[in-house]
């Protein structure tokens, strides 16, 4: 059954920006899909769709995308928001729990593009909004193996909006700073902790307990995801919320020597 409405595709919708996002995206006229792990039992926003979907599993993306376009025809928005957060020192890390960190954040991201970027460009249009993170473009220590997941989804993002730009197809980037959700709650702890590291770490999951309450809402971000969407010359990257834009300012502007002791100051570490 096709819609005469655009249709946007979320993952990761059951909860925090995703769920803003499908719901803001539904208000801005759009046919929604919000997808998560296990959606049974949860009552989605008004004019949302929820289907499960595991990004980190190849049947499954392709099962989901074969099953929205079978039943509305078209996907004219994928925003890639499912994701999971880590912590500890990345010597703390193992590389098995990089891996499975990776597969969701990263991989997870690629699966779902290309099972969608066929579709696009066979309608010559569409967007891929990925969402990243201001700690795609800097540092952070503690949690290496999401910033770094976030840095590989900035440069792949990059590069395929160009590839794919001629196609009438947009590869788009949303940074979030720090966002009031339950996302500490999904956050993978080290495995293999080292007692080295535990007083660092503990300062460092003070601060950013605090940083959680003082975030912003993640409405905020569900609008700047709905600009993206429809904006009629889309940017490449669009910062959501006032910390995301000075951050990304200060990467740009700073001094390197003034902006690595800045990361060290509000990390708590010694100069």
């Amino acid at each position: 059954m096709a819609t005469a409405r655009p249709v946007a595709l979320v993952t990761g919708a059951s909860s925090g920006i995703g769920k803003e996002a499908a719901r803001a995206l539904a208000a801005a006229g759009f046919e929604v899909i919000g997808t998560g792990r296990k959606t049974s039992g949860l009552t989605p926003p008004a004019g949302v769709t929820y289907l499960d979907l595991d990004v980190a599993s190849d049947d499954s993306v392709a099962t989901l995308v074969e099953q929205v376009i079978e039943r509305f025809g078209r996907i004219d928005v994928l925003v890639n928001n499912a994701g999971i957060g880590s912590s500890g020192a990345g010597e703390e890390n193992s590389v098995a729990q990089a891996q499975t960190i990776f597969n969701v954040n990263v991989f997870g991201v690629i699966r779902m593009t290309k099972a969608v970027l066929p579709h696009m460009r066979a309608q010559g249009s569409g967007r891929v909004i990925n969402i990243s993170s201001v700690l795609g473009i800097i540092p952070q220590p503690f949690m290496a193996l999401y910033s770094s997941a976030k840095h590989a989804i900035e440069g792949y993002s990059e590069s395929l909006d160009h590839e794919v730009r001629e196609h009438g197809v947009r590869v788009l980037l949303v940074q979030p700073a720090i966002t009031k959700t339950s996302f500490d709650a999904n956050v993978a702890e080290p495995d293999t902790p080292m007692p080295l590291y535990t007083e660092r770490r503990r300062a460092f999951d003070e601060a950013m307990a605090e940083a959680m309450e003082k975030g912003d809402d993640p409405a905020v971000v569900a609008k700047v995801i709905v600009t993206a969407a429809t904006d009629k010359k889309p940017k490449l990257r669009y910062t959501a919320g006032p910390t995301a834009a000075r951050v990304s300012t200060g990467r740009r502007l700073a001094p390197v020597r003034v902006f690595d002791q800045q990361i060290r100051k509000l990390n708590r570490l010694p100069g």
